[in-house]
């Protein structure tokens, strides 16, 4: 979760060399080519080597969280304490989003050391899941993604194979009765209908098992090599197989296991046209079948999503801060930040309610799910700019649900300023219609295509309930604008004859 970093230090370039216009010319092209590189190591990453899965009740699972299409996603950690990226301050790599802030450490070893006794002031006493899910829950949210532990290795859950947790009592928030706050999120947006699925990070910079203080290390990868050293790596594997052992054992019903850091990966695997993935030297096979034979034991029909790593566990795949071009006929689920980043930074710049409705569009348009991250901060609670947004999805998302939930991708898909999605048995077409600018306008007449086996019965504009105008003129439909008062997107719905 780091390319967003790229797009926000552009952005701030650009905007700087506002009054020199070669200055300005030369970084839009630069931002155009790292463009260009993230959407094609995300177009390439997502289609390479998909496996379906065959265990009748992960199709069970995966059929049903397809139909979900809304999720929330929440990256929370001791790092929210200084508003920095999750964890990647800590990787060794001369990368925009590893760079670490002077004031923190001015040498690498006392930045680590600095970082990690934010685990002596991490106390989050604002934390309230059930704020959380119910807001969650009015703009449409349907399944939760949490971070019970990202590359850091601080875990948000109660382990017994650490003591770097929130649960510590290094931890001043251990003494709180909410502490482990991953059981917490869990039974509460279970009990608020939610699909549960725990994030969890395949690689931990924290522990001796993966970078061992014998070695600095080197960059993101583990730091010895796990074949000259087999008893060490064997120590990691068995630490993260116990790790998700607990997570899928003592936190109630879980259904997604999100598997991030997909450097730990069997050597063989590497696609050497992916840039990052040809930094990986060693081999890093965690054994992944013994993990999701476990996991799938504790959790029958869990969906595990070991991402970018093509074969039996990546269920579905998971393009980030990225919507692809085109539809995927694979399950597949984008994860973008509300932000501009995935961890909290004070005054991130929130997208708006209409820029979020429109990405729902085009990722359900191709038969996608959207992954919306939201941060918590180190109080343990959202700014009230992703309040504020949340409250006006709700609005919209209690109008047009019916378009956007337990539908599927349909040809022409996208054409022009419309958008379209079906119902699961055929008899219903939904067409999104979206326009430019900040606040959208809506044409007099809507005017699209529809498939030519879909015969239309009767016309809706969602959100109007009069009468609608409507003709048809071989596959074109011309829809007369009934003047409803329409936010963000209009929709209008076809039912088949």
């Amino acid at each position: 979760m780091k390319s967003h970093l790229v797009w926000l230090f552009f952005y701030k370039c650009v905007n700087s060399n506002e009054n020199n216009p070669i200055m300005k010319t030369t970084i839009l092209t630069a931002l155009l080519i790292v463009y260009s590189y993230f959407s094609f190591a995300q177009a390439h990453n997502v289609s390479a080597g998909y496996q379906p899965p065959n265990d009748p009740l992960v199709v069970e699972n995966l059929e049903a969280w397809q139909d979900l299409k809304f999720g929330l996603f929440m990256h929370w950690g001791t790092y929210s304490q200084w508003g920095i990226v999750e964890s990647w301050s800590l990787c060794p790599e001369d990368e925009g989003w590893t760079q670490r802030r002077a004031e923190h450490g001015k040498t690498y070893y006392e930045y680590v050391k600095n970082y990690e006794n934010l685990q002596k002031t991490f106390n989050p006493t604002d934390f309230n899941p059930q704020k959380w899910a119910d807001a969650a829950k009015a703009a449409g949210m349907k399944y939760v993604v949490f971070t019970t532990k990202h590359h850091d290795g601080f875990a948000m859950f109660d382990t017994k194979e650490s003591d770097y947790k929130i649960t510590s009592p290094n931890t001043p928030f251990s003494e709180h009765p909410k502490a482990d706050v991953t059981k917490e999120i869990f039974r509460t947006f279970r009990n608020e209908g939610f699909k549960i699925g725990a994030y969890f990070s395949k690689p931990d910079w924290h522990t001796e098992y993966y970078w061992w203080p014998y070695f600095p290390p080197k960059d993101r990868n583990v730091n010895y090599d796990p074949v000259k050293y087999p008893e060490r790596w064997e120590k990691y594997k068995q630490f993260t197989y116990n790790q998700i052992n607990e997570l899928t054992s003592n936190y109630g019903r879980v259904d997604i296991l999100w598997l991030d850091g997909g450097w730990v990966r069997p050597f063989h695997t590497i696609d050497q046209s992916v840039e990052w993935q040809r930094t990986i030297k060693v081999e890093q096979d965690i054994d992944m079948d013994r993990i999701g034979a476990m996991a799938r034991r504790n959790q029958p029909g869990i969906i595990v999503v070991d991402r970018t790593v093509p074969g039996n566990w990546e269920n579905y795949v998971t393009p980030e801060q990225a919507v692809p071009e085109h539809p995927l006929d694979i399950p597949w689920e984008s994860c973008i930040t509300m932000g501009n980043s995935f961890s909290y930074v004070p005054g991130d710049d929130y997208k708006p309610a209409k820029k979020i409705v429109e990405t729902l569009v085009k990722i359900i348009s191709r038969g996608g799910n959207y992954l919306l991250n939201i941060a918590p901060g180190s109080n343990g609670d959202f700014d009230q700019a992703a309040y504020d947004r949340l409250r006006d999805l709700s609005a919209w998302i209690d109008v047009n649900g019916s378009a956007v939930f337990a539908t599927r991708a349909v040809a022409p898909y996208h054409e022009g300023d419309y958008y379209y999605t079906r119902s699961k048995d055929g008899k219903v077409l939904n067409v999104f219609h979206l326009a430019e600018g900040n606040a959208y306008t809506a044409p007099a007449t809507f005017a699209f295509t529809v498939p030519a086996d879909f015969q239309v019965k009767e016309v809706k504009v969602l959100g109007h309930k009069g009468k609608i105008r409507w003709s048809k003129n071989g596959d074109k439909l011309s829809v007369q604008n009934p003047n409803a008062v329409l936010n963000y997107a209009a929709v209008i719905q076809l039912e088949r004859r």
